[in-house]
């Protein structure tokens, strides 16, 4: 490997025997030397966004989901040009904290933002996105939060094998001390300052589509041809598509579109299993795809597919979706009063990971997470070794049944030796 040596004018012998010098001692194990302070530095230079970062996989630039724990399970946050679908809870109560955190997380770091809906104005949704908390105070609010919601069985210390009392634990996602990501508080709202400070766009349907817009058969809802429109105009007049150069500093465009496929949206996936606009919302989805493909930005989505009634449709919207994120709470559902579960709020599903440049995709190693929504924070959990403990009191169970059941009065104990574990 060979190193670049720049000289003065006037050093031309001494700069020649330095760079000849340089070039029998420089290995490629050696760090080059800083260059001298003056010099023209044509070769290309790796542009440096605020609130990005490249993947330590492939390389791929990142932006940070506003979540940390979240970006942890991505393999280090989003990828730009790529879409994130979250699949909304039954009573849409946590998926828009989620949204909201995407945005926040755009404005902290003055990216530009695009907020899309069809029920909420989206100044009304910027005026209720969560506060960012410092990196100072983000330690202590987390381990604030995780002190008041201890249980008094965390407190019992039990005795285990000296091996595994070195073992990482590994349960629960807790703040990094990184500048990638930050954290916020649910329960304040970000200053007015940084909203009027930032650049945003708003598409409400409402205002965008009028009664008298005619549109042709077996095209797209006049709803997403207007959001479409309007989504292209800004990444061609900011110039996020990369043809020209951007005027000032490079930036990101984060997209979030809310409630897609909702009746809202004038689409009919959600009333009827074979309706008449059944593959708008996938054209919609190719297209979009393909926009941010070539452009620096990065979209959320979040959608109620609990609604959608043809599974053949959510399968191809999962496959038109690089990432995939179900969210299922626990209210109105069994498991709200299953003591395995008092302390979390639901579970998330991670359902794809998107592998760029191939035509798969990955799965989430990790498979048993939950979530809940403490004081201020928003949390990821793993609950394997929860599971564990239920599998141990099933087995207590069946121990105490086999154990206390009269075999004179009950027929079905005549053998114990042969009663089965409740599952």
């Amino acid at each position: 490997m060979a190193a670049v040596a720049t000289c003065g004018s006037g050093a031309g012998t001494t700069g020649s025997a330095v760079a000849t010098a340089s070039k029998s001692n420089v290995t490629s194990f050696q760090r080059r030397g800083p260059r001298a302070s003056g010099t023209n530095d044509s070769g290309p230079r790796l542009v440096s966004i605020a609130g990005t970062r490249p993947s330590v996989r492939n390389g791929q630039l990142l932006v940070s989901t506003g979540l940390p724990a979240l970006d942890q399970l991505l393999g280090g946050g989003l990828a730009i040009g790529t879409v994130l679908l979250i699949e909304e809870d039954k009573y849409n109560i946590y998926s828009p904290l989620l949204f909201k955190c995407f945005l926040a997380e755009g404005i902290v770091n003055g990216h530009t933002l695009l907020v899309a809906s069809a029920k909420e104005d989206p100044a009304n949704i910027l005026q209720e996105l969560p506060a960012p908390l410092l990196d100072d105070n983000s330690k202590k609010e987390f381990d604030e939060d995780v002190y008041n919601h201890k249980t008094p069985e965390s407190n019992i210390k039990m005795k285990i094998a000296w091996r595994y009392q070195l073992l990482p634990k590994m349960e629960q996602i807790g703040p990094v001390s990184s500048r990638f990501g930050h954290y916020y508080d649910a329960s304040k709202r970000i200053p007015q300052e940084l909203i009027e400070a930032s650049n945003w766009h708003g598409f409400f349907l409402p205002e965008k589509i009028s009664s008298t817009l005619k549109v042709e058969p077996c095209s797209l809802t006049p709803g997403y041809i207007k959001l479409l429109q309007f989504i292209q105009n800004i990444i061609y007049e900011e110039r996020f598509d990369g043809s020209n150069p951007q005027k000032k500093q490079r930036n990101v465009l984060r997209i979030g579109i809310q409630n897609l496929g909702s009746p809202l949206w004038g689409d009919d996936i959600c009333c009827a299993e074979n309706g008449s606009n059944s593959h708008s919302l996938t054209k919609f989805l190719y297209v979009l795809r393909g926009l941010l493909r070539t452009s620096l930005s990065a979209c959320i989505i979040t959608m109620p597919t609990h609604l959608i009634q043809n599974k053949a449709i959510i399968a191809r919207i999962t496959n038109l979706s690089d990432t995939v994120i179900g969210l299922e709470s626990f209210i109105g559902s069994e498991r709200e009063t299953n003591p395995l579960y008092k302390d979390y709020h639901g579970l998330i599903h991670i359902r794809q990971i998107p592998r760029l440049n191939n035509l798969i995709c990955d799965e989430s190693d990790v498979k048993d997470l939950a979530f809940k929504l403490k004081r201020k924070l928003f949390t990821i959990e793993c609950i394997t070794k929860l599971r564990s403990y239920g599998l141990s009191q099933k087995y207590f169970l069946s121990h105490h049944l086999q154990k206390n059941c009269s075999v004179r009065k009950n027929p079905c104990f005549k053998q114990p030796h042969t009663l089965k574990k409740i599952y």
